[in-house]
């Protein structure tokens, strides 16, 4: 990583860090990766982060010009989707909006980092045959939605980070138990996963 980088962490509850309470973090305090991503990476690269809670991709695409664009960073990492899927948008159409921030971002010279969304935890919720459809459905479309972001980067020859695969059960193809607490956002463990294997793979 070359020195007086600037990155931006940019996308939703992901990267705004956001915890379900537990007994350990009772207030649910916010463990953003991008934290622990300028802890990896020192003083010389700064890292901003940029997530709200609840956010749409199509909300991120609004608002990615005052809040990457005119930073002028040298890279953005993006982690949308998780919203839209739970809203059942179609995974095309929310490819389409990450497609216009990674093209925004190209066209500034910045190096857009593509992350694909991670699994979910149902638990026991499997074992019935209506949480099993369920489940199978949503983890469909992840799949396709994911195939999208991997394909696109390959394709741009871009540094992509597949955060699905990092904290998937291969076994249930669940979110892990040690990544996630609520089924949905990460605990710290996964939290400082994301930005360990950032730094590993793309930005070291």
């Amino acid at each position: 990583m070359i020195a007086s980088s600037h990155i931006v962490c940019f996308g939703d509850s992901l990267t705004a860090g956001f915890q379900s309470p537990t007994a350990d973090n009772p207030q649910g305090t916010e463990t953003p990766y991008g934290c622990f991503l300028q802890e990896l990476t020192g003083p010389s690269v700064r890292v901003s982060v940029s997530g709200i809670c609840g956010e749409l991709t199509g909300e991120m695409a609004m608002r990615f010009r005052s809040a990457v664009l005119i930073h002028q960073p040298t890279h953005v990492v993006i982690l949308g989707g998780t919203n839209d899927l739970g809203w059942n948008a179609a995974p095309a159409d929310i490819m389409r909006n990450l497609l216009k921030m990674y093209a925004l971002a190209a066209a500034a010279g910045i190096n857009p980092v593509p992350v694909t969304v991670p699994s979910i935890r149902v638990g026991d919720d499997l074992r019935s045959e209506e949480g099993r459809r369920w489940f199978a459905e949503h983890l469909d479309r992840r799949h396709q939605l994911n195939g999208l972001i991997l394909r696109y980067a390959e394709s741009k020859r871009l540094a992509a980070f597949d955060l699905f695969a990092a904290t998937v059960e291969p076994d249930t193809q669940q979110l892990a138990a040690l990544y996630s607490n609520d089924g949905l956002h990460l605990t710290t463990a996964g939290y400082r996963l994301l930005a360990e294997r950032l730094y590993q793979e793309v930005f070291l």
